[in-house]
């Protein structure tokens, strides 16, 4: 009868005992060394009621009640072919994650094989008895297992965990810039709806110029150089309507390209119409951006190459594998699986590293820098954010005050207008007056709906720059946090 060996489970107790620790520093985060408030956001007269009663990180773009682009930005999510790279791109961190998770435990292979052998008679062990034919079959299991001494396999598969969650925040990250960009986009076509409205209507009022001097000219009560200047002026009018009709176009092809719809062809609205977003709240905190999804991903992507150092640290060590057969084999195939066919084999194995010239160091060395440069894109990721959050708020609350000065422009312009034409019918003026006051009212209405389109743009950017919005209970634990460190000391 076959004995069974008493030390099978001796390896196995072995590696128990040798795998609790793992060469290579352990991730230690960086003390945030970024201003714990933005400075630029609202201060106490903002209120916790302006603000969303939801997460805003996912919907943000709904703030802004327009059917159209909640359209709009589904198709992009759904069919956009960066966004669409970035899943399979995650997909394959994920297969490369569980490849890795799967070095942590035993593979066993099945292996099997016949063979026929014809010794050679100028060998030393041949003998006149030995056969002139050697025949074997062999059928069993193999079993393999890198003992983890010294973490390189753990330290493995930290990095390839690091490097999944990595790629999930990246397709995060491509998700917000690719709804940030089709909201800005939306933004540009309907300003340039309103501003093609607002030339047709400058159109009409110069053709209606126009044949009131051309009238006036007939009549010979002024010089024809007013039919001249009137003509001038209705072309250009017709060259500004050309050229807003060309940059719809083209915004409306980059929409077209961004939600994957090449046909794409959207009827005329009105930037005027959109609702403003809610103002972020007073001590808005600093700490939203470690949220973004570029920055997390920069930091595990700091993760991962901090555990390839250890895995690179490991080389210096011995590598153990722990080894093991059992099954059967014969001389002839219908003895395989008789009486006495069972077969078994266990072994330890150890590879120890002795002169390698430097190359272990120079991996060591280089996962050393690399990971120096992961720590520095991390730093420089979160003072980007930092940077774009005061710019947002910046121009969301300059561009509001511009809005204003905006349209008190366009009605002094209008109204300059208006009794510029009255006194050039009643002879008290001439045409140039009427000329430069339908230039200037223009110039205003057009520069309104500019600043508006600035200011929601604006508000698009702060989403985009806090990872997709706010809470209130970001808010509340901000002016909490404001109160604690205002409280005198007792």
């Amino acid at each position: 009868m076959l004995r069974r060996p008493r030390l099978t489970l001796t390896p196995l107790a072995l590696s128990l005992l040798l795998s609790g620790c793992a060469v290579g520093p352990d991730y230690l985060r960086t003390e945030n060394w970024l201003p714990s408030l933005f400075r630029e956001a609202p201060t106490a007269t903002a209120t916790l009621a302006t603000q969303p009663d939801t997460a805003l990180q996912n919907t943000w773009w709904t703030l802004f009640q327009d059917d159209t682009l909640n359209a709009l930005i589904q198709s992009a999510l759904e069919n956009n072919r960066d966004l669409r790279s970035a899943i399979a791109r995650v997909d394959q961190a994920d297969a490369a994650a569980r490849e890795a998770g799967a070095s942590l435990f035993p593979s066993i292979d099945g292996q099997g094989g016949a063979s026929r052998v014809s010794p050679s008679e100028k060998t030393a062990s041949w003998t006149p008895n030995t056969p002139d034919t050697v025949r074997a079959h062999n059928l069993g299991l193999v079993l393999s297992y890198e003992i983890d001494v010294w973490g390189r396999v753990r330290r493995m598969n930290e990095a390839a965990r690091a490097s999944l969650l990595a790629s999930r925040y990246g397709r995060d990250a491509i998700r917000l810039s690719i709804t940030g960009l089709v909201a800005s986009n939306y933004l540009t076509l309907r300003a340039l709806d309103a501003q093609l409205a607002i030339s047709e209507s400058s159109l009409k009022s110069r053709q209606e110029s126009a044949e009131l001097v051309k009238t006036r000219v007939a009549a010979g009560l002024v010089s024809p150089l007013d039919q001249y200047q009137a003509d001038s002026a209705l072309a250009a009018i017709r060259v500004q309507q050309s050229d807003l009709r060309r940059a719809r176009a083209l915004a409306e092809h980059q929409l077209a390209l961004l939600t994957a719809q090449p046909d794409l062809q959207l009827p005329a609205g009105d930037v005027r119409q959109l609702p403003l977003p809610p103002q972020p709240p007073a001590g808005l905190p600093a700490d939203l951006i470690e949220a973004r999804p570029d920055v997390r991903q920069a930091e595990q992507q700091l993760i991962a190459a901090n555990a390839n150092i250890g895995v690179a640290k490991a080389a210096y060590y011995p590598k153990f594998s722990l080894t093991g057969g059992l099954g059967r084999e014969s001389k002839d195939l219908s003895d395989l699986f008789s009486s006495g066919a069972s077969t078994w084999s266990t072994g330890l194995s150890l590879l120890m590293p002795i002169l390698d010239f430097g190359r272990t160091t120079a991996r060591v060395d280089q996962a050393q820098a690399l990971n120096e440069q992961s720590l520095l894109a991390w730093q420089k990721t979160l003072e980007t954010a930092y940077k774009e959050v005061r710019d947002a708020l910046v121009n969301l609350s300059e561009n509001g005050a511009a809005e204003s000065a905006q349209q008190l422009r366009v009605d002094s312009t209008q109204k300059a207008h208006d009794l510029a034409k009255l006194r050039y019918e009643a002879g008290y003026s001439g045409y140039l007056e009427v000329l430069d006051t339908q230039r200037s009212a223009n110039e205003a209405q057009l520069a309104a709906i500019a600043t508006r389109q600035a200011r929601l743009t604006a508000a698009v950017d702060l989403f985009k720059a806090l990872g997709g919005g706010w809470t209130p209970e970001d808010a509340a634990a901000s002016n909490a946090s404001l109160a604690v460190k205002s409280a005198p000391a007792q």
